[in-house]
């Protein structure tokens, strides 16, 4: 009989083991997950409870909690968001559904919990303060989101723009479009319409939760010659005048041949081009054939410096989540010719063909993009502070000024990005049309900066599909994003 019992008893104990451990599995090593799991709907109503820090630019709140509850009845805090769809990429959304952008990456200084703000938390225990999250200001120029998400929405286009201080990092501009207005998703009063709504973005093909200056992946096209311009100075000691093989078509021991996209199909008759006018007027031939003599491992080495290839785990954060860009080392002579005129495997973010753009802006070196520009505390003390970072010294200073050189010719009257020109001031730029396959139209580019002689801003800009070119779509939308900088 005893048997038995203490055979019941052995596990009746192992059933408790199992519970205490799994409390403790739950309460000591899967809280912070727990907490932060958007599907965590308690976590989110006590976010209802207390007045939540706004995220400002330019000093005006774009996202703010404004009291609604009932006379009489329990504190209920409703967010609010300014500019319909505008700043939505950057701000993202605190809903019943889902929190996403900055409401997501900076919830704990948003919200208050953060230990930074401790001894504030603390003070305002004391003296019976209500409690108030802490203001994030972003890095945003107001006059340069505006110009960028205007020239989409009104010409109906779908992409991505990136505007960076090339001196700093700081991102000056990220449109995404199509977008969404977020406080079609945010109400505290009428959740089920929110969730409704949530869902049928979820459901759009158009994917206007996507934010794609950040999370999207294109082949830049011929925006990538810079890269590949970059590695021929870097690693083959070439100059803007020394010439390469142009034919009017490139053949390859195997795989199809590679045209030019050239008026005439032709770069310089045929002939040899110089590295400056094969930039200049974005030849095809001659540039994959400067990628097959710098050779894939360079080539793949060259784009890194840039930004592209991070190990895993490293990928860039701003601090919202950037997706990594791809350059991967090719050995077969077709695809590395093609990657090197930004095709075959090569896959970039608007931000990294940004950073592109402001690394050769920047003497070469490339800053580490950021959106938080600084923390606030209640009391305006200030948290945190953003400080300019060197990201990576992507070519030497005499290379950059090389490339900028030729950049500048692209955007003059003879180059293949004149609307990208702005009157009395120096602009430089490279455009590009990427091949998508199927039967969609190709994305269009432009990357590029202004002034020349002195970089206040850099851009990329990517139209999904427009079938044209990047000189057509591209291009005025940069030229409008680097004009709300260099003309204010």
């Amino acid at each position: 009989m005893n048997t038995p019992i203490r055979r019941l008893s052995i596990f009746t104990m192992a059933l408790f083991a199992i519970l205490m451990l799994n409390l403790t599995w739950i309460q000591g090593f899967r809280a912070d997950a727990l907490i932060e799991d958007p599907l965590n709907t308690r976590q989110y109503s006590e976010h209802l409870s207390r007045p939540r820090g706004p995220i400002e630019v330019a000093g005006e709140s774009i996202a703010f909690s404004e009291d609604v509850s009932e006379e009489g009845g329990s504190p209920l805090y409703q967010r609010e968001y300014t500019g319909g769809g505008m700043y939505t990429p950057i701000t993202g959304v605190l809903s019943v559904y889902s929190t996403t952008g900055i409401e997501r990456a900076q919830n704990s200084l948003l919200d208050g919990t953060d230990d930074r703000l401790a001894v504030r938390n603390f003070r305002d225990i004391i003296t019976g303060r209500d409690p108030e999250g802490a203001r994030v200001q972003l890095t945003l120029n107001p006059a340069v989101q505006e110009a960028g998400y205007t020239a989409f929405r009104d010409g109906g286009l779908q992409g991505a723009a990136v505007a960076l201080d090339p001196n700093t990092g700081a991102v000056l501009g990220a449109v995404s479009y199509p977008t969404f207005d977020a406080n079609d998703v945010a109400s505290v009063t009428d959740r089920n319409t929110a969730v409704a709504n949530f869902q049928a973005l979820e459901n759009d093909p158009d994917q206007p939760l996507l934010n794609r200056a950040f999370e999207a992946r294109y082949p830049p096209g011929s925006t990538f010659k810079v890269v590949t311009a970059a590695a021929a100075i870097e690693y083959l000691d070439a100059t803007p005048e020394t010439t390469q093989e142009a034919p009017d078509s490139l053949t390859f021991p195997t795989g199809p041949p590679l045209p030019n996209a050239t008026s005439g199909g032709t770069c310089n008759g045929g002939a040899p081009d110089t590295l400056a006018h094969s930039i200049q007027i974005s030849c095809n031939t001659s540039m994959a054939n400067w990628a097959i003599d710098v050779g894939g491992q360079n080539l793949s080495d060259q784009a890194a410096a840039f930004g592209f290839n991070p190990p895993e785990g490293e990928e860039l954060q701003v601090p919202l989540d950037v997706i990594a860009s791809n350059a991967p080392v090719e050995t077969e002579e077709s695809i590395l010719g093609r990657a090197g005129i930004g095709q075959a495997n090569v896959e970039a973010t608007p931000l990294q063909m940004a950073m592109v753009a402001a690394g050769v802006a920047n003497q070469g070196e490339v800053m580490r993009p950021y959106v938080v520009d600084s923390v606030l505390d209640s009391d305006m003390s200030v948290v945190t502070e953003t400080q300019p970072e060197s990201f990576s010294q992507a070519v030497e200073p005499s290379t950059a000024e090389d490339l900028r050189d030729m950049m500048v010719l692209v955007t003059g009257p003879n180059g293949s990005g004149t609307n990208a020109a702005i009157p009395n001031v120096e602009v430089a730029g490279k455009t590009g049309t990427a091949e998508t396959g199927g039967d969609q139209g190709t994305h269009n580019w432009f990357i590029g900066f202004a002034p020349a002689d002195d970089p206040e801003i850099a851009v990329a800009v990517v139209v999904e599909h427009g079938g044209a070119s990047g000189n057509q779509l591209a291009a005025p939308i940069a030229r409008a994003m680097m004009e709300a900088v260099v003309l204010e």
